[in-house]
């Protein structure tokens, strides 16, 4: 018995190749830039002496880093949108190339 190799399939087929925002990224860097702006704005005020500057800065986060994370959230969504519009289509080659089938024994 001889064994053949298939011949390999070749062909090109239309792509669109476009730069897409990694949104992970955004988020965190959105939620870091709240909690830095929370600190700085619960810094600028007087503190309640019976409370104090950690708890009261933990329980402003909730809302600072929130906020920020919503920002990210948005600034990337504007940004992979912006990225569809300057997509671009080309033409892409590919090739399959099919293993030889185990003989059986």
């Amino acid at each position: 018995m001889s064994e053949e190799t298939p011949a390999p399939e070749a062909g090109t087929e239309r792509v669109t190749v476009r730069r897409a925002p990694k949104i992970p990224a955004f988020l965190i860097v959105g939620g870091g830039v709240g909690a830095i702006v929370t600190f700085i704005l619960t810094s600028l005020f007087p503190v309640d002496p019976l409370v104090g500057f950690g708890p009261l800065f933990a329980y402003f986060s909730l809302f600072g880093v929130t906020a920020g994370v919503l920002l990210g959230a948005i600034l990337a969504l504007i940004v992979d949108r912006r990225s569809k519009k300057r997509a671009k289509e080309g033409e892409a080659e590919f090739v399959t190339e099919k293993r030889p089938e185990a003989p059986s024994s």
